[in-house]
């Protein structure tokens, strides 16, 4: 009887660890399927009051300021974003005393594929003065380009205006633009004479 009284102890100790066993890799199975539902799509940095200055060997290439910067990187493809607006200075090596400035109400960075986007007021001032203004912008870094199709005035140094009124694309040092559908007030002095 003892004998038989061991057997049914062990039946029941090893069926007792086998539903332990099975009962763990459950709830394993379980959570993840949960922790796939999460939500990642949250800022991993905040930063309030920014005011942040990049530099390349030794020289500022950008200052940057903003009342709001999250940075979203848990996510396929991370960006950074300024909701509550943005003013850049960037700066040229060939007039590093005068920047070009930026000014939006929104900006957001795909770090990925180097795309930037500003919207809402937004005005590029280049460093040689000439002033651009439109409601959005959008700069591939990796093709050198900024392009919008939004109505955009510009406004030179010497008071002649321009209105692309269906948007423009430039190189983003501005060195090349061309506007669409176009129209303006162009000083005299810039229209050059026949054969010249």
């Amino acid at each position: 009887m003892n004998f038989l009284l061991k057997i049914f102890y062990k039946n029941i100790a090893a069926l007792l660890g086998c539903a332990i066993f099975f009962g763990l890799i459950s709830c394993d199975e379980d959570l993840t399927a949960i922790n796939k539902n999460n939500n990642t799509n949250f800022p991993s940095q905040i930063i309030n009051n920014a005011n942040i200055v990049q530099r390349d060997s030794g020289m500022i290439k950008l200052r940057a300021t903003a009342p709001l910067i999250e940075k979203f990187e848990f996510i396929d493809s991370p960006y950074i974003v300024a909701r509550k607006g943005i003013n850049i200075l960037f700066y040229d090596k060939k007039k590093p005393k005068e920047p070009g400035k930026i000014k939006a109400n929104f900006a957001k960075f795909n770090e990925k594929k180097k795309f930037y986007e500003a919207k809402g007021n937004v005005r590029i001032t280049t460093n040689e003065n000439q002033m651009f203004a439109m409601q959005s912008v959008f700069w591939d870094q990796n093709k050198r380009l900024i392009y919008t199709s939004d109505t955009v005035y510009v406004t030179d140094k010497d008071g002649s205006t321009l209105v692309g009124a269906n948007g423009m694309k430039a190189k983003d040092d501005f060195s090349e633009y061309t506007f669409y559908n176009n129209s303006g007030n162009i000083n005299a002095k810039k229209i050059p004479e026949k054969g010249r």
